[in-house]
């Protein structure tokens, strides 16, 4: 049988982090609702003697193995054993390298581990994150100017991890609350440089999410009433769209997305933003 009840066995080889299988494997996997795979993450298999224990895993718990591997005697004995034990396998990076290799016309490198050399790009979104942690949740506004963006918006709002999902990708990123009642930092008025993008969720999702907050801290549903009360939310809500009009901030809304989604929705604006500066 593939499966045992709900539940299969996916094994991840690497010889570097694994963060490219584990991101591919679960791109897919997500599309099998019915089906939940148990991860078993081998990174940086780069020995025989390495290769021997997952090979034993591997064979104690069979199922779909898929491997970024490039030495080519570790690869050959892995599909040689998954071949024996008669368990799937499939190589993520190969077929990839060989599309590359026929229209370049050159073989690879054989580099492991060359996406994460310490080069400048690396450093740049070492920068960012530092950047980021030091400006979150309105903190140090006198260094907005130097941000690449600025996200504003109410509570509960993804502020915070999609600052950090963006700092990840070498965008330098701030994010600052949108309170009713308190004034907005003057610096926030007055910025050139970054692009302030606004984001917005519905008040039935912000009240769930609030609530949620609220009791993973062991707070009751009471305890801050102002904070879930529906037309307080609501409230917050048309004051945040109004000073986004006023200002004229893109407004994403955030309600039915994920992290990434809402990343990759600024990435865009940012995108088009420096395109837009370049031709002027």
């Amino acid at each position: 049988m593939p499966t045992s009840g709900n539940y299969f066995h996916l094994h991840l080889v690497s010889d570097s982090t694994g963060e490219t299988l584990i991101t591919v494997a679960r791109a897919v996997a997500a599309q099998y609702a019915n089906v939940t795979p148990v991860e078993h993450v081998y990174p940086l298999v780069r020995s025989q003697k390495q290769l021997d224990r997952v090979l034993d895993e591997i064979e104690e718990s069979p199922g779909i193995v898929l491997f970024t591997l490039l030495e080519k005697d570790l690869v050959s004995r892995l599909e040689s054993k998954c071949k024996e034990i008669n368990v799937p396998s499939l190589s993520i990076i190969g077929p990839v390298m060989q599309l590359f290799e026929a229209y370049l016309g050159a073989a690879t490198a054989g580099r492991v581990g060359a996406q994460h050399v310490l080069n400048a790009e690396y450093f740049k979104r070492i920068d960012a994150l530092n950047y980021t942690m030091i400006h979150d949740d309105g903190q140090h506004v006198e260094g907005l100017e130097e941000a690449d963006v600025v996200l504003v918006g109410v509570s509960r709002t993804s502020k915070t991890p999609t600052s950090i999902y963006l700092a990840n990708r070498g965008i330098r990123t701030a994010n600052v609350p949108l309170v009713p009642g308190i004034p907005i930092p003057h610096q926030l008025e007055i910025l050139t440089k970054p692009l302030v993008v606004s984001l917005h969720a519905t008040p039935e999702r912000l009240i769930q999410v609030r609530q949620n907050r609220l009791l993973s801290m062991g707070a009751g549903p009471n305890s801050s009433e102002d904070y879930i009360d529906r037309q307080s939310v609501t409230d917050e809500v048309a004051y945040a769209r109004r000073l986004s009009a006023k200002f004229n901030w893109p407004q994403l809304d955030v309600t039915r997305r994920s992290i990434e989604e809402t990343a990759a929705a600024v990435l865009k604006l940012y995108s088009d933003r420096q395109r837009q500066r370049l031709a002027e």
